[in-house]
């Protein structure tokens, strides 16, 4: 890797991360008419591919997209990953609409594919949350999906980092409680471990998804309900899941602090144990 910029291959080939590599024209360019995955690099190895393959091809159809060629995908991953391993980082992979109109209507070309991976700092040992005033729309026809359109999320966060927390909490427009910017959220409330349920209008995690079945064959029972957006202010604990953060409990919501407690220490602790026995699970 050429200092800190990532490694990019676009549409077949290793390209110069700062140089100019798609259209302007690109559907993705002009309206955000896209989909990704970020998968965790760990010791130069991604992890759970399957996993998001998967659900890169549910995120293709719910966009109109024809089905993704998830062999050329693999080529673009094996050459962003080649070189020097990256000993922690993101595998972030996209595809778009291809080029099209300056409009939302889409052209008739080939879709355009994306593969980066760069390094990055290993999470901290918990973190802090911020709510912000803002709602994710579980009605909304991209909810569920991962899309490239990700400005709300970008002003949560910047949000969120003013407030020197890592991650910002939305509710929906029902007043539950929803996700985060990249993140799934759980709390343990009087022993019960609780995470809002898909039709909140969240993204499924794969880290969530894996969670909540390793938690099961561990037995420890998550229930998927929904739940008020104020159960963070009485919450026993909270933690968070994501690709690159795995299990993260946290330690301050707003101005009320929490411990690090056993729940969140276990699911970390099995997380991490899980994780180490297989690369995709």
């Amino acid at each position: 890797m050429t200092g800190s910029l990532p490694r990019v291959w676009v549409n077949g080939d290793l390209v110069d991360p700062s140089g100019p590599s798609i259209s302007a024209l690109d559907h993705a360019v002009t309206v955000g008419d896209g989909i990704f995955e970020t998968a965790k690099i760990d010791r130069g190895r991604p992890f759970a591919l399957s996993r998001h393959h998967a659900r890169l091809q549910r995120s293709a159809a719910g966009l109109g997209f024809p089905p993704v060629d998830l062999a050329f995908v693999a080529k673009g991953i094996d050459a962003v990953l080649e070189g020097d391993p990256i000993d922690f980082g993101r595998l972030r992979y996209s595809v778009t609409g291809g080029v099209g109109p300056l409009g939302s209507d889409r052209g008739d070309t080939d879709l355009t594919y994306i593969v980066l991976a760069g390094a990055q700092p290993r999470p901290p040992a918990s973190g802090k949350l911020t709510v912000v005033p803002w709602t994710r729309n579980e009605r909304s026809a991209i909810a569920g999906l991962k899309t490239t359109s990700y400005a709300e999320n970008v002003v949560a966060l910047a949000r969120a980092k003013e407030a020197g927390a890592i991650e910002a909490v939305f509710g929906n427009t029902r007043g539950d409680l929803c996700e985060c910017t990249g993140s799934n959220v759980f709390v343990v409330v009087d022993g019960q471990v609780l995470t809002p349920p898909a039709d909140s209008g969240l993204l499924a995690g794969i880290t969530r998804e894996l969670v909540l079945e390793w938690a099961a064959d561990a037995g420890v029972a998550i229930r998927e309900t929904p739940l008020p957006l104020d159960v963070l202010d009485t919450a026993d604990e909270v933690f968070i899941t994501s690709s690159t953060k795995d299990v993260l409990p946290v330690h301050a919501v707003d101005g009320r602090e929490l411990p690090v407690g056993p729940v969140a220490t276990r699911l970390r602790d099995l997380f991490r144990s899980r994780t180490e026995q297989d690369l995709d699970p």
